[in-house]
């Protein structure tokens, strides 16, 4: 098996669950997505900009990019259409580096700043946390759509072939 195989397997989940979350959140309207909703940020827009705003500060730090922090400076979108396609265009970024892993890679660390200096982690580690901190903030947004009267969807049918969303099928390419 190609060892980075794993990482691009969830990387083609992230992608799809965040398609699927997104594609829920189209009925709502600005004043229903910046609502107050319970959970650990206060309302979707909030949750959701999280969790695209950790994903490019990861991709960044995976890229050897040179934003760092400064990710985090951006102001939130309020417009739920374009921040799906910002989040898309980041899946994307993501699936493509594991697409491309190599042992190599996978061996190699990246510097990643933090408030109280830089930090050296591994590929796999950061891959990891970055997948992890993810599915943490959609079960968050999960129940944020339920509160706002939204069936929530189901976001974990990708990797079994047992109740396999049929969706899944355009992200596992």
């Amino acid at each position: 098996m190609n060892p980075g195989q794993p990482y691009l397997s969830m990387a083609q989940n992230n992608a799809w669950a965040n398609h699927t979350l997104y594609t829920a959140l189209t009925p709502l309207t600005k004043e229903a997505f910046t609502a107050r909703r319970p959970g650990f940020f206060p309302s979707l827009c909030a949750t959701v900009n999280h969790i695209h705003a950790v994903d490019l500060y990861y991709i960044d730090a995976l890229y050897a990019g040179q934003t760092g922090l400064a990710v985090f400076d951006r102001a939130p979108v309020e417009d739920h259409i374009a921040l799906a396609k910002a989040q898309n265009t980041a899946d994307r970024q993501l699936t493509d580096m594991c697409r491309n892993l190599t042992p190599q890679i996978l061996g190699e660390t990246r510097r990643v700043e933090r408030r109280n200096g830089p930090t050296q982690e591994s590929v796999p580690a950061l891959l990891l946390h970055l997948f992890q901190h993810q599915i943490h903030h959609r079960g968050q947004a999960h129940v944020q759509l339920q509160d706002a009267g939204i069936a929530p969807p189901q976001l974990d049918a990708f990797h079994l072939q047992f109740e396999r969303a049929p969706s899944t099928g355009q992200f596992d390419k």
